[in-house]
């Protein structure tokens, strides 16, 4: 088989999206297996069977992201294979090191949304909710960085939804992960509070010791949007089957509607409170999306201080307090 060769296999069902697109690319490699379930485990079985192809042929196991609805299977389908399991530079560690980075990420999702301004009570539940993956607490992972081949795929660094988000060129065909989804846009700022500095400040892949309220996420997924659009290969997503080709488009003006209305509400609340010290990102999240519960807490929240920080940089609103941060528009 050739490696431009691609099939999909549809696993798991449970995520808000749609269930999982695992792309088996020709009989040496499968990029994101899906989420630690015994019943997606039972649908990639399935499908590698259909395609005839055995765990044992395989070469590779590719993460486009860390998310576990992503990753979750991919320790259990490497061991399996006996094949070499790698991920972008930036996503490897929650994967590798499972245990120690989850204990991290908790503590700085708690840290993150205190200084978004999120309550208390909220952040609680968000951690609460925020239950262990059935995954080994360590295990190697191999770091890919952009333009890196394995198994006759290149890594794409595709930054935004994640701080290591990486798609993989195989043929005519990018598969692209949640850096583009046929119906849902995907999550920028709440689904991971690492920070994302845009290739216009800072290029370098590293998590400072700051949440993601000093890093430009939004700016970073833009210009992932840019890189992916100049691109002549076919995108295919990690949920659903398609990507219609004014997608990428219609998530550009998502975001630029949603940054114009990130604003309007700073406006009107300096206009009806000007003796105050600006506005958390958690009081517009709940102005732009009503009443969060949740993982929408730390997602809503996490939009909205990405849209603020974009506009902080863009010079059009001022930061006037830290912790927790507030914004208000310049006059």
């Amino acid at each position: 088989m050739h490696t431009e060769i691609v099939e999909r296999i549809g696993v798991g069902g449970e995520s808000p999206e749609g269930d999982n697109s695992a792309y088996l690319v020709g009989d040496r490699a499968l990029v994101d297996p899906g989420p630690p379930t015994d019943d997606a485990w039972a649908d990639l079985r399935a499908g590698l069977e259909r395609a005839g192809v055995a765990p044992s042929d395989l070469e590779a196991v590719l993460v486009t992201h860390w998310h576990v609805d992503h990753a979750g299977l991919a320790p259990r389908l490497a061991d399996a294979a006996d094949a070499t399991l790698a991920m972008g530079t930036g996503d490897a560690p929650l994967v590798a090191d499972y245990a120690v980075e989850r204990d991290r990420r908790l503590e700085r999702d708690r840290e993150t949304m205190r200084r978004w301004g999120v309550p208390a009570d909220a952040i609680e539940s968000v951690l609460e909710d925020d239950t262990p993956s059935p995954m080994p607490d360590s295990i190697p992972v191999e770091r890919l960085a952009d333009g890196d081949r394995i198994a006759g795929l290149e890594a794409v660094s595709t930054p935004g939804h994640t701080l290591g988000h990486t798609a993989f060129a195989a043929g005519d065909v990018l598969l692209v992960g949640d850096a583009v989804l046929p119906t849902y846009t995907p999550n920028v700022g709440g689904s991971d509070t690492r920070t994302l500095r845009s290739a216009s400040t800072d290029s370098r892949v590293q998590e400072p010791p700051e949440s993601v309220v000093d890093g430009d996420p939004l700016a970073a997924y833009l210009e992932t949007l840019d890189r992916l659009a100049d691109r002549s290969e076919r995108l295919l997503p990690g949920h659903g089957e398609t990507i219609q080709p004014d997608r990428i488009p219609t998530i550009r003006d998502h975001h630029r509607e949603r940054t114009r209305r990130v604003l309007t509400a700073l406006e009107r609340r300096a206009d009806d409170d000007s003796d105050r010290e600006g506005t958390s990102p958690w009081r517009l999240a709940v102005d732009l999306f009503g009443d969060l519960e949740g993982s929408h807490v730390k997602f809503g929240a996490g939009e909205a201080a990405a849209h603020c920080r974009r506009l902080e940089r863009d010079g059009v609103v001022e930061r006037v307090a830290n912790d927790p941060v507030s914004y208000d528009p310049i006059e």
